[in-house]
């Protein structure tokens, strides 16, 4: 039996379209599921398959009939069976949240194409998988956006419907198209931001103590985990010192370097790793900044690849739109401050949804595409 065979529409029309609505949220769940494994274990470069589901505090193994998507949550009220230990709500929200997605789908798109509605709720998936992991952790798996953009060509291929085409080979070129216009755009910002705003000069008080330890930077008025500064390997910290101490060894007005794979002190380069501890002293100090990070490349190359090059753009502009708000309502609520990192990969989700369901036509309209 072929694709087209098994999501012919007159053939799921024999059944009530609501049972399908019931199937889509199922099993929307049951993939929310699976999400959570991968938003815990994949920032941590754990197998997503194997150990089974198991708690994390006390490893206990967690049988199928204790694995119920939203229902296990609730009626162990988010505690471990064997252990008592919390249960993040993370795990019951994404469940929900990607039966209500998959669920969405099926309503929206069902009645055109449930071969539509089937790739579209995948498409969320990968979304939701994303958000959670950025908003955490400040990355994107290569998982997700690299497998997204080959999962995302290939559907144009096989579901040419996908980009309003005709044929294969035109779905096939669109989602290519969707690839390129996408990851282009967001690089070309990052390269143009790096540019203009890659570095950051922080005046001190005049003979200010910056102490470097094993995982963050200590500045007078605050302390920067190095997971921050360091986005990429030509990232690097530049400062003059008056004085630099180190365990060992001290050091006069010499310039500082420090990256993420070197410490240069004057004309001396030590492995960063071997140094545990260093204080200097300095009125100024220049640290690398990144607008977004190159997995925001590859998220909208994987995005383009679903919704091709015009909802790449409309992902691009509303998502923009919606950092800004975001970070304006921290800013006032005194959550955040002008200068610390944002996640961008959420909000070009969240835009990417809302092309998804409706913006497409917002889109055509406000351009007469």
């Amino acid at each position: 039996m072929g694709i087209d065979a098994i999501f012919d529409t007159h053939n799921w029309a024999v059944v009530p379209f609501h049972f399908w609505s019931l199937v889509f949220f199922t099993f929307g769940c049951i993939v929310g599921s699976f999400l959570n494994v991968c938003i815990y274990r994949m920032p941590l470069d754990l197998s997503v398959v194997s150990p089974p589901s198991h708690c994390p505090h006390c490893k206990y193994a967690i049988p199928f009939y204790l694995n119920i998507p939203l229902v296990t949550w609730l009626a162990l009220k988010g505690r471990c069976k064997n252990c008592g230990a919390a249960i993040s709500p993370r795990y019951f929200i994404v469940e929900l949240v990607t039966g209500l997605a998959f669920l969405g789908c099926w309503l929206a798109f069902g009645v055109q194409s449930p071969a539509l509605a089937f790739v579209y709720a995948i498409f969320l998936a990968g979304l939701i998988c994303a958000t959670f992991i950025d908003f955490e952790h400040f990355i994107i798996p290569d998982e997700i956006t690299m497998g997204g953009m080959v999962a995302g060509f290939a559907a144009s291929f096989l579901l040419p419907s996908l980009h309003n085409a005709k044929t294969y080979a035109e779905g096939m070129i669109q989602g290519l198209l969707g690839i390129v216009v996408g990851a282009g755009i967001i690089y070309a910002i990052l390269r143009l931001g790096k540019l203009l705003f890659g570095r950051q000069k922080l005046k001190l008080p005049p003979d200010a103590k910056i102490i470097f330890t094993e995982t963050a930077l200590c500045l007078p008025d605050q302390e920067i985990p190095y997971e921050e500064l360091f986005y990429r390997k030509s990232d690097t910290i530049v400062l003059q010192a008056r004085t630099v101490e180190l365990v060992d060894r001290s050091y006069k007005d010499v310039t500082v370097r420090l990256s993420s794979s070197a410490l240069q002190i004057g004309g001396e380069t030590l492995n960063p790793v071997d140094v545990a501890y260093l204080e200097a002293v300095s009125g100024e100090i220049t640290l690398p900044r990144e607008a977004m990070g190159f997995g925001d490349v590859k998220f909208m190359g994987a995005i383009g690849a679903f919704i091709g090059w015009q909802g790449a753009m409309f992902s691009l502009m509303v998502s923009s739109m919606i950092g800004a708000a975001v970070g304006i309502v921290l800013i006032v609520m005194r959550k955040r401050e002008w200068s610390s990192r944002m996640p961008y990969g959420p909000y070009i989700a969240a835009a990417a949804v809302i092309w998804l369901f409706g913006g497409q036509k917002f889109f055509h309209a406000l351009f007469a595409m």
